[in-house]
């Protein structure tokens, strides 16, 4: 099944966020058939950007987003 998900970058206790599509088979952090956007939680506010049109897309042919993913588009 595909998911959209977070990937984690950034250094060591200075998470940033890549929002991606991927095989929910797949690790956290392993491979990603497209990214969608990122999302930075270490700066005030919360600095969260994605393609709507992409997700839109992706939710359309079937993706199931994660919670998390879930809870920050829809702010």
């Amino acid at each position: 099944m595909t998911v959209i998900r977070l990937t984690r970058m950034g250094r060591k206790k200075r998470p940033f966020y890549r929002i991606v599509v991927t095989d929910s088979r797949k690790r956290r952090d392993g491979a990603w058939i497209e990214s969608i956007g990122y999302y930075n939680p270490m700066v005030e506010p919360e600095l969260i950007k994605f393609d709507a049109e992409r997700l839109a897309y992706w939710k359309g042919v079937g993706a199931k987003l994660s919670d998390k993913v879930a809870s920050i588009t829809s702010k």
